[in-house]
């Protein structure tokens, strides 16, 4: 019968799971982490887990090389441990806190796979014999001869003198003290195999003696006496030091040497402007009279870096094929006529010109989703040079643009510098993407920065902060998308050619749906023709009832959920093909997300069809009207200041026309118009709505019908 650290008593079992340990001799009362990561062993330590108990037989190996050892290489004394607790490590081992219970002697091996079970027997601690004042007084020379060890150097836990203080057990003595002395295995297997406690702190006692004799001889030797260094000595001494310090010096300096004629070769090879090169071999010549650990060092190292690492001269072989540029974009892109145009004017004039010919800063301006980015892209294929996209998209700091000072800790050079070393030439495609939510507050205006980038005049010679030097941007072919013109700065909007990407019919997404998104969809969920077909009426469908967008990525997502519902049905066993028609979309789909608005049935008095402006294209909007007892004119329906003023103004010039459109005067004094313009939750406002709005008045007060088949703007 044994106790936990909790004071728990426990009866272990006759058969344990063994875990060999290397260099290492495990004691009882022991609390000790252990690194597991041998299989075997790592299988040992689960099946002690397994068991209520967890209880472990921990023996040493004989031999601390032996990856797999023999019964025969493993002592037949070991410690009865119990897992406190176990954690698994990232690198596949295991960690785990044991402790120390008792002394077990191994009678057999009964398994071998995957791990060593064996049968023990508790080996009991002989009872004390000897008198209290022998225990005493071995007990103290033990505790004064490890303070003297502790005092030549020999490191050791610093509590353990305090801990020893307070044991009086001749046995639980020894075994501490053996745990903190580093001993050999075999030196620590004897401690652990001597049964009587007196006898077993006595031996503690004589390697303690030992080691106090080894390191008293040592320090000694450390420290020689100043009569037994003569001056020839000390004289030798001192030019070895010298002559080893020179050796090293002279190894440090070979290899900074070595270095700084790397960064200057590479500095001459870059063909830098005059100006640029003199200042990177000027900051050279500073860093190779600095100390090399220094923090500035490490700056100007960083500095000359980024200088050799930018392309200054390096060119992209551009395309001037205009063959090959249309292909490419008819490719990537249907219909937008405008942009391949302007393209292939650009590639036109280049292959005239040749590489003196200033690249165009485009911009393209539409709704999300129309193929802005994208389209970029594809003129960086279409005319074989580099493509860096650059997103300015809440960009508010001014060094963004043009670098941070070298002063500041983590300067960095700006978004420009970056991108041409990231793209190694100087004449990329950048896009510039989102150049419209450009901010600005207390640490600069961006958008006044990207002046001088966008500006051909001035570009030429871009100086960014952390540089220091101009650096040529000419080269570079901009091209800069916005969802909202109004918000670019006039300045900058000057210095662009703004192209404006509307958004896509239906019969266009029909066609790009069938060119480009159903092929791709398909191919990313692995299905083929043989498994979907979408016909026109389906696609129509899915355009107008699951999307309300001008560009295309709802439509994208919308034929990705109907590919993904197929696949899952291949998957199932369901092998016949699925159609998607507009009769089987909302099976796969579920209902539709939005309803058109459809015309009127029939010519009615008092209700108009007006025509309406959104970001998902146009629309029909019906404006009704009705008369009652009162005076005046009522507006409903989420109306802005300027409709409403519409609807007055046509209130108004319909009085003023009365006689001639066959109305009573007094009927204006009697009676009170109502105007409502329905979904009431939408906010409608806008200048085109007062020819709708007098012929809905009109209608109601000269009883004529409008025609279903007419709406109305302006």
């Amino acid at each position: 019968m044994v106790t936990n650290y909790e004071g728990e008593a426990i009866d272990f079992k006759e058969t344990l799971p063994l875990l060999p340990v290397r260099d290492l001799v495990v004691y009882p009362f022991m609390i000790l982490p252990l690194f597991v990561g041998r299989e075997t062993s790592i299988k040992a330590v689960e099946e002690s887990l397994n068991n209520t108990d967890r209880l472990i037989l921990l023996a040493s190996q004989k031999d601390i090389t032996a990856e797999s050892p023999s019964p025969s290489e493993i002592y037949e004394m070991g410690t009865v441990a119990m897992i406190m607790r176990m954690r698994k490590l990232p690198d596949g081992r295991v960690k785990i806190l044991i402790q120390g219970l008792a002394k077990a002697r191994i009678k057999e091996f009964v398994g071998t796979e995957p791990f060593y079970q064996v049968k023990v027997e508790k080996v009991e601690t002989q009872p004390v014999t000897a008198t209290a004042s022998t225990i005493e007084a071995l007990a103290r020379t033990v505790k004064e001869n490890l303070e003297k060890v502790i005092s030549l150097g020999k490191v050791l836990s610093p509590d353990i003198l305090m801990v020893l203080e307070d044991i009086q057990d001749p046995g639980r003595l020894a075994d501490l003290v053996a745990s903190n002395l580093n001993l050999k295995v075999t030196e620590a297997q004897k401690v652990l195999e001597i049964l009587d406690p007196v006898e077993r702190l006595g031996y503690i006692n004589q390697v303690l003696a030992q080691e106090l004799e080894v390191l008293t001889q040592q320090s000694k030797l450390k420290t020689p006496s100043k009569e037994d260094l003569s001056k020839n000595q000390k004289e030798f001494f001192l030019r070895e030091q010298i002559k080893a310090m020179k050796q090293e010096l002279s190894d440090d300096s070979s290899e900074k040497n070595d270095e700084f004629a790397e960064i200057r070769e590479k500095i001459t090879a870059k063909a830098l402007p005059a100006e640029s090169e003199k200042e990177a071999l000027k900051q050279l010549g500073r860093l190779e009279r600095m100390h090399p650990d220094s923090s500035e060092a490490s700056i100007l190292r960083s500095y000359l870096e980024w200088v050799v690492d930018l392309p200054w001269s390096e060119v992209s072989t551009e395309v001037t094929d205009l063959q090959y540029a249309k292909s490419v974009l008819d490719e990537d892109h249907f219909d937008l006529e405008k942009v391949k145009e302007r393209i292939l004017e650009y590639l036109a004039v280049r292959s005239l010109k040749g590489s003196s010919a200033k690249g165009p800063i485009l911009c393209f301006s539409g709704p999300p989703g129309v193929g802005k980015t994208s389209l970029g892209k594809s003129i960086a294929k279409a005319t074989g040079r580099e493509f860096v996209r650059i997103s300015l998209g809440g960009v508010k700091d001014e060094s963004e643009i043009r670098g941070h000072r070298r002063t500041y800790v983590g300067a960095m050079p700006g978004r420009f510098i970056q991108a041409m070393k990231q793209c190694k030439t100087i004449n990329p495609i950048i896009l510039l993407d989102e150049i419209d939510k450009l901010g600005s507050d207390f640490k600069g205006d961006p958008a006044s920065a990207m002046l001088e980038v966008l500006d051909p005049e001035q570009n030429f010679s871009f100086r960014d902060n952390y540089l220091n030097m101009n650096y040529d941007l000419s080269k570079i072919m901009f091209i800069a998308t916005a969802n909202m013109l109004d918000q670019i700065p006039g300045p900058l909007r000057d210095r662009m050619e703004i192209i404006n990407l509307a958004g896509y019919s239906q019969e266009e997404k029909v066609q790009i749906s069938k060119k480009y998104l159903i092929p791709k969809q398909m191919d990313e969920h692995g299905i083929t023709a043989e498994h979907i077909e979408f016909h026109d009426d389906g696609v129509e469908f899915v355009i107008a009832g699951y999307t309300r967008e001008a560009g295309l990525r709802n439509l994208e997502r919308q034929v990705g959920a109907l590919c993904r519902k197929v696949a899952k049905k291949i998957a199932s066993g369901h092998h016949l093909k699925t159609h998607i028609l507009s009769s089987t979309v909302e099976e796969l789909l579920g209902p539709a997300l939005y309803s058109r608005e459809d015309s009127n049935e029939y010519d009615e008095i008092g209700v108009a069809t007006g025509l309406a402006w959104t970001a998902g294209g146009g629309e029909i909007l019906h404006i009704e009207a009705t008369k009652m007892k009162g005076r005046g004119i009522t507006l409903t329906g989420q109306l802005g200041d300027v409709m409403k003023e519409s609807a007055h103004t046509a209130y108004g010039f319909i009085r003023s026309r009365a006689t001639e459109l066959g109305i009573d005067e007094k009927f204006f004094e009697e009676n009170e118009i109502h105007i409502h313009l329905p979904a009431g939750a939408i906010p409608k406002d806008g200048p085109s709505a007062g020819i709708t709005l007098a012929t809905v008045i009109v209608s109601l007060l000269t009883g004529s019908h409008i025609s279903k088949d007419i709406a109305m703007t302006g």
